[in-house]
């Protein structure tokens, strides 16, 4: 189960336990940052008796889910079981928020580096240093908040080309131009691996080698009873009752799949890891260089966050913070309700994570060999369609900075962060604002300004892939845009040109169709506007 796959191209009932803290988190739902015990008292032995209960009673039932394991396969289960009920007992047993407020502090300007500081690698040098990385791309989600059924990797985003075709893409331009051979590692998810090792087929050829491994899959956890949903371990039998526990998984799988130890033995010494929908998160041969190089009398870091600036459309991005001397990454759902409009303050935290990530491979094995690897459970509640409702455990992978030496951020332009998570983005990249380049998107020379357009498309008529196409004869030209609002039942023609601020509302029952060759600059449109053939 743990075995890494490469593909060589040319070849759980218990009542009485209640929420302490809670927040919303960035996907509206409650985060739970800690629990207690009500109704009996309230004495601390009588509590500590309860927790140790609900970890007895999670075990026993963890143990009789192993049983439905044939058993030639259950050790290979069981050091996921034993992952799983190490989040749990975490889970009961730590007491209140993982971060006090009153101990955060803003990083400061000459706390995190400065891409602007640094210098591209000599040209002779290139090859040795690409030699000596890894680059792993976050594979584990669906696309069905997009409207798209299958792995979002596998979404269409530009010139008919998917996230999955522009990666492969990027890192062939790199052997072939540097004569070197970065590998491409793709963390899955038992939502998306055979979906996409399917089309891996189609890579044959590429001058790039891919290997896969999955992360863990989790039972999910009855609110009520602190037991898991899962009657077998077959996620196949009730997928509903499975999930991934999140990116902060990937050392963990990453260490189990064997290819830790692998890269490490072929002298390889960063990993690259980054979200597959971030369309700019491409190796940065100048990052790279820094931390194989870095300058006399400056601190070895093994492990560097990209961040950039915030914008009003980031307010709910994890930050970097300073916590106890140490830097930290702080996420919405760690911050109490009545901190949330501090948090999202441009003027108190200024940067957020792209969750683009460079991590030295040494030092993943040493901190996972002394237990030294913690993060914060962020706490996701759901309901499942029977109505059972049910949490889930996560970690981020960002989140384990704080047991790195040396662990520091790095602003980045904000190129370095495109991602594709609505359709409203997908309008930007399919757009004439950027130009494709190797499977790298870059910004045309022709746009004034270094920011993009802010977009916002209405849920109802925009929100799938689907819809959203068939709502424009062709893309807009977009270069001189910078604010778009739709809503309604809106169509446009081909050829249309957006300038300025445009809003376009059409109202329940109306229909506005922007008729072919429209420049509109500085506009509100609203009420109905037709074009009918005839």
């Amino acid at each position: 189960m743990w075995q890494a796959r490469m593909i060589q191209a040319g070849m759980a009932k218990e009542t009485t336990w209640s929420t302490i803290t809670e927040d919303m988190g960035s996907d509206g739902e409650t985060k739970v940052f800690g629990h207690r015990r009500t109704g009996s008292g309230g004495a601390a032995a009588f509590k500590e008796l309860t927790k140790r209960d609900a970890q007895i009673r999670m075990a026993t039932e963890m143990e009789k889910l192993l049983l439905t394991v044939p058993e030639s396969l259950r050790e290979s289960y069981r050091s996921e079981s034993d992952g799983f009920q190490r989040l749990f007992s975490r889970f009961i047993l730590e007491k209140g928020p993982q971060m006090v407020w009153d101990n955060i502090a803003p990083i400061s300007d000459e706390t995190i580096r400065s891409y602007g500081e640094l210098s591209d690698p000599a040209a002779d040098q290139l090859s040795a240093q690409l030699d000596k990385l890894v680059v792993v791309k976050l594979n584990g989600g669906l696309g069905t908040s997009m409207g798209c059924q299958g792995p979002k990797s596998l979404i269409a985003v530009r010139n008919d080309l998917t996230f999955l075709d522009l990666t492969i893409q990027q890192i062939e331009h790199l052997n072939n131009t540097y004569n070197c051979k970065v590998p491409l590692v793709l963390m899955n998810s038992f939502n998306t691996d055979e979906d996409t090792q399917k089309v891996l087929r189609k890579y044959t050829g590429f001058n790039v080698k891919i290997y896969t491994f999955n992360q863990s899959q989790y039972p999910r956890i009855n609110k009520e009873t602190l037991t898991p949903v899962a009657k077998t371990m077959n996620v196949n039998d009730d997928p509903e009752a499975w999930y991934p526990p999140g990116h902060g998984d990937f050392y963990q799988s990453f260490h189990n799949s064997g290819l830790l130890n692998q890269f490490i033995d072929e002298g390889r010494e960063y990993v690259f890891i980054s979200n597959i929908d971030n369309l700019g998160a491409t190796v940065d041969t100048a990052i790279l260089s820094s931390l194989l190089n870095p300058p006399s009398g400056e601190r070895h870091c093994e492990f560097l966050m990209e961040v950039t600036d915030k914008t009003r459309a980031d307010i709910k991005g994890g930050t970097l913070c300073e916590y106890m001397k140490k830097i930290r990454l702080l996420e919405i759902a760690q911050v109490p309700k009545e901190h949330v409009d501090e948090f999202k303050s441009v003027k108190k935290f200024r940067i957020f994570n792209t969750n683009n990530l460079w991590v030295n491979l040494k030092a993943v094995k040493r901190v996972l060999e002394q237990e030294l690897l913690t993060m914060e459970i962020i706490v996701n509640p759901k309901t499942l369609p029977n109505g059972t409702n049910v949490i889930q455990l996560e970690t981020a992978v960002g989140a384990a900075m704080k047991c790195f030496n040396g662990a520091t951020g790095i602003n980045v332009p904000r190129r370095r962060f495109l991602p594709v998570k609505k359709t409203d983005d997908l309008l930007l990249v399919m757009s004439n604002l950027y130009n494709l380049n190797q499977g790298n998107l870059v910004m045309s020379p022709l746009r004034q300004f270094a920011s993009t357009p802010l977009v916002k498309l209405g849920p109802n008529h925009f929100a799938k892939v689907a819809h959203f196409l068939k709502r424009f004869a062709s893309i807009p030209d977009i270069m001189e845009l910078d604010h778009l609002t739709v809503s309604g039942d809106v169509t446009f023609g081909k050829d249309v040109s957006l300038r300025g601020a445009v809003i376009i509302v059409a109202n329940h029952g109306d229909r506005i169709d922007i008729p072919d060759g429209a420049r509109l600059e500085n506009k509100v449109i609203s009420g109905n506007l037709r074009i009918l053939d005839h």
